[in-house]
């Protein structure tokens, strides 16, 4: 069974529920939520060959695959689609899928042949090693069957000495990086590439292991340093937090509710740390420390520059701030607020992390130009309730408005990188992202108008709804921020959001045109991948499962003008974010590596012409272009 789950930056959907699927109609079973890691590793974990290597998953040790989901999610080993598909999912959660996968019965493949010298060049350094180069044998740590040591060291036989080698080289070019201290980047810094291919093709040659992999016994030791192994031996000791007071308190939700880390921390580094890279039109721009050190961060600002800088946006000697750090809103922030969140960040780890400089083209690099643009585009000032609205619309106004600032992902932009105030939450295309952030308004045909105010919550809450999922940019905004805010906040959000007034009509972008009779075509074919390869979560009539696999029939995400987020999320799946009330989230797979450009502009055409869907057809070119986008 394999997923189509549409996603924009939110997923929409608003196909009537009455006939659709219930949530207890699909198996609550990992083996059911994993069908996204199915599509390439296989749906028993054996791996698979599809132009690249997709590794065995099972039988391997938990604490091996657990540390690799996590560096893969924290951004330590580099590969994009991995990076984007675990990026947002629990530590929790990674553990019960490594603890699935381990508990699989692994296949081997039979022992490959290669030549008798280079055979025994590679039986020599897995056996004995190299002392001249103080180099141990493989034995040493991975067992003298080869066959791994639990909890956190995996076998290495029944493994292609294609794949063997690759990640070799993987660590010895520095592109796959473990915990720190990383004895595999020694091991592989002290190998040959010649070296490389003899221990590769022997391990290949070698039947399957005949014994489970042993226990790693605290008597036994290793003779290099391995952090995986201390990080998943080493029980961590509870401490307990330092006191806070009520305004630091109050000041970290606040920091929560304006999602500072989303910027301001770097996957798997230190909290607002800074160093972040925020691609624009204009360049380069990389977010600052925020932690108290004196020399990097702001630990020698006062309250009164910390609320410079939100109110006004200039920093504390008085330089203008780039608009990336979105001071147009925060300047609705009252001044007691900022004074909690400057708190806070007085409060946490203080970092010493020098600041990089921006990467801006000129004259973009002028900061004396802001002059100019915030006469245009900038008027400080704090947020004034609406006496005609209830204190709830003028709460999620503040909210939305000022420290949420939605209206900077979800709205038009200018030439100058200046939010279009006529369209403020109308939808706009993220500049270099390529990600649509779809309409906040109250439209029927492109926004809210169709969705009660528990969908919404809902969405905003936990990442699912009866009418959605979010993926893309949207799901690390629930998972860094969203999540943690009360349900009263974000009730306030979602009615003020629903009272909006539908945006004007905004001009057809261009796109690649296609003919009605390739449409046609595109739509037949994409009506029989649909069924081989969607309808058994989505179901036959699009109406999917609530909360689950989102509608597909009557959703505005789906014939949103810009058609670049429904094809993003079939070529490079995910999973929606992890989230306190939605903790072990369903997967979409990734169909990039099995679907020709053509097979998935077929599919997408059908999905946005069909159960009512009225939307172009899109081209074999739009998918090519969409593959080029990075995933993340």
């Amino acid at each position: 069974m394999t997923s189509l789950a549409l996603s924009s930056f939110v997923v929409f959907g608003s196909a009537s529920m009455s006939a659709a699927p219930k949530p207890g109609d699909v198996p609550d079973t990992l083996e059911q939520r994993l069908i996204a890691c199915a599509a390439c590793h296989g749906k028993q974990g054996e791996g698979a060959t599809k132009g690249e290597i997709y590794p065995r998953l099972a039988g391997k040790p938990a604490g091996y695959l657990y540390n690799q989901l996590i560096n893969f999610r924290d951004g330590r080993r580099k590969y994009a689609v991995m990076n984007y598909m675990v990026g947002y999912l629990s530590d929790a959660y990674l553990q019960e899928i490594a603890e699935y996968y381990s508990r699989l019965k692994p296949p081997y493949p039979a022992p490959a042949a290669a030549s008798q010298r280079t055979l025994e060049r590679g039986r020599m350094l897995v056996v004995q090693g190299d002392r001249s180069r103080r180099l141990p044998p493989c034995t040493d740590c991975h067992g003298r069957e080869l066959n791994g040591r639990a909890p956190a060291i995996p076998g290495l036989l029944g493994l292609s000495a294609d794949y063997v080698s690759a990640q070799m080289g993987a660590w010895k070019a520095e592109r796959r990086i473990a915990a720190h201290p990383d004895c595999m980047a020694r091991v592989a810094s002290l190998l040959t590439p010649e070296d490389i291919s003899a221990v590769s093709a022997w391990l290949a040659s070698q039947p399957a292991p005949s014994k489970p992999p042993a226990v790693l016994l605290a008597s036994v030791r290793l003779p290099l340093q391995c952090g995986s192994v201390m990080t998943t031996s080493t029980k961590a000791r509870a401490q307990k937090p330092p006191q806070r007071s009520a305004q630091v308190l109050r000041g970290e939700y606040l920091a929560r509710a304006g999602d500072c880390g989303g910027c301001h921390t770097v996957k798997g580094g230190e909290a607002y740390a800074g160093g972040l890279a925020i691609p624009t039109p204009f360049g380069t721009l990389f977010a600052p420390n925020i932690t108290p050190d004196p020399d990097t961060g702001i630990g020698r600002w006062s309250a009164e520059d910390f609320w410079r800088a939100m109110h006004e946006g200039k920093s504390r000697d008085g330089a203008l701030l780039y608009p990336a750090f979105p001071y147009t809103n925060y300047t609705k922030v009252v001044r007691a607020e900022a004074d909690d969140l400057f708190a806070y960040f007085q409060w946490v780890k203080p970092v010493h992390k020098a600041n990089r400089k921006h990467e801006l083209a000129f004259p973009y690099n002028q900061r004396k130009l802001l002059v100019g643009w915030r006469a245009l585009y900038f008027k400080a000032g704090e947020y004034k309730p609406d006496p005609s609205q209830s204190p709830e619309w003028n709460r999620g106004a503040y909210l939305v408005e000022g420290l949420g600032h939605c209206d900077a992902c979800h709205s038009p932009r200018n030439m100058l990188g200046a939010v279009s105030r006529g369209d403020v939450i109308a939808g706009g295309l993220i500049p270099i992202q390529n990600w649509y952030a779809p309409s906040l308004t109250s439209s029927r045909e492109t926004g809210l108008g169709k969705w009660a105010v528990s969908d919404v919550v809902d969405l905003l809450k936990t990442g699912v709804s009866a009418r959605g999922a979010v993926f893309g940019p949207m799901a690390i905004v629930v998972h860094d921020s969203l999540q943690h805010m009360t349900e009263s906040d974000i009730t306030a959000m979602a009615t003020y959001l629903k009272s909006q007034a539908e945006e004007a009509e905004a001009p057809e972008p261009p796109h690649f045109v296609v003919t009605d009779k390739q449409a046609e075509a595109l739509v037949a074919r994409g009506e029989k991948l649909y069924e081989d390869r969607c309808a058994d979560c989505h179901q036959r009539g699009g109406e999917g499962v609530p909360r689950i696999y989102p509608p597909l029939a009557n959703n505005e995400s789906i014939v949103m003008r810009y058609p670049i987020n429904a094809i993003r999320v079939v070529v490079n799946g995910g999973f929606p974010p992890s989230t306190q009330d939605n903790p072990r989230p369903y997967g979409m797979p990734p169909f990039g590596q099995d679907l020709s450009d053509e097979d998935i502009a077929a599919v997408v055409s059908y999905v946005r012409q069909s159960w009512g869907n009225r939307a172009p057809a899109v081209s074999p070119a739009e998918i090519a272009g969409a593959r080029a986008i990075p995933v993340d």
